[in-house]
């Protein structure tokens, strides 16, 4: 009985102490918890990124077309996303989609439908690569063909990398007894 006694009171003490780190790590959580999320053209940034680096989380805007944003609508690429103005977050969205860049930084340049230099942002942007693929495949050109077969299309080596779809790992096998 004597040795029970002893081990409760040691007990309540572990699970004392048990709690008070506990509590000590909620606060902390409480503070962090709240970050507030910027929606631009579908895409969700968070507010505590800065101005470049949020735009990059948009797609179709790569680090140079985030720093002509900046530049042009003379915003600083260190400020905090959640601090923008809305004006400033409209003015963004309308260079987007309407860039007012040179022809060189931008993504579709000479379109074969239209001839014309586009800069495509978002879904835009995988449908035309998606059906860039397609076309390729259908006129069984060389990139086509090496998409269809799952193939580098670039003209990398294959002998010791691009071995993982369906086809054999690199190694010695084993004769069968």
């Amino acid at each position: 009985m004597a040795e029970e006694k002893k081990q409760e009171p040691k007990q309540e003490k572990k699970k004392e102490q048990k709690k008070e780190p506990i509590k000590e790590k909620q606060k902390p959580q409480a503070e962090e918890e709240y970050e507030s999320l910027i929606r631009i053209l579908t895409y969700d940034i968070p507010g505590q990124k800065p101005a470049i680096v949020g735009l990059r989380r948009i797609k179709g805007v790569s680090w140079s077309i985030a720093n002509v944003i900046c530049k042009k609508l003379n915003l600083n690429p260190s400020k905090r996303f959640s601090e923008l103005s809305s004006e400033e977050l409209k003015k963004i969205e309308e260079f987007i989609k309407h860039p007012n860049i040179p022809a060189f930084m931008r993504n579709r340049q000479k379109d074969r439908e239209t001839g014309e230099d586009m800069h495509l942002y978002g879904t835009d942007l995988d449908l035309r690569k998606e059906f860039d693929i397609k076309r390729l495949k259908k006129i069984r050109c060389l990139k086509g063909l090496r998409h269809s077969a799952g193939l580098p299309v670039r003209g990398q080596r294959t002998r010791s990398h691009f071995r993982t779809k369906g086809r054999a790992a690199v190694g010695v096998k084993r004769k069968k007894k």
